[in-house]
């Protein structure tokens, strides 16, 4: 199996370099250079996020001194769904799971 790479065009590469320039000389602000997407500006490293266990998740939330139905409102996910991840019935993924990560390194006040 082949897997097929999109080389970005002539013209897209010429428009990344102008806009690039432009925002190093100071012509383009941070807002107009950030509203590039993520496609003109190619792969974007990520980082890793730890699998958390239910225990984790429960002390994250005693920590920031919240019930479930407060921390749940904050994520903006359901209570009965903070229960399972707390009793391990069901184990974050996705968005959940890199909102959980930043409360563990930085605190739950990077999430209010």
């Amino acid at each position: 199996m082949t897997v097929k790479t999109e080389k970005p065009s002539r013209l897209r590469r010429e428009i990344q370099e102008l806009a690039e320039a432009m925002h190093t000389n100071g012509t383009m602000d941070a807002a107009a250079y950030a509203k590039i997407t993520m496609r003109d500006k190619g792969k974007v490293e990520t980082a890793a996020v730890a699998p958390l266990s239910g225990d984790e998740i429960r002390l994250l939330r005693e920590q920031a001194h919240m019930s479930q139905a407060v921390f749940a409102q904050i994520l903006n996910l359901t209570v009965g769904y903070i229960s399972q991840l707390e009793r391990g019935t069901k184990r974050p993924a996705g968005a959940a799971l890199k909102l959980l990560n930043v409360i563990k390194n930085k605190g739950i006040e990077a999430v209010l």
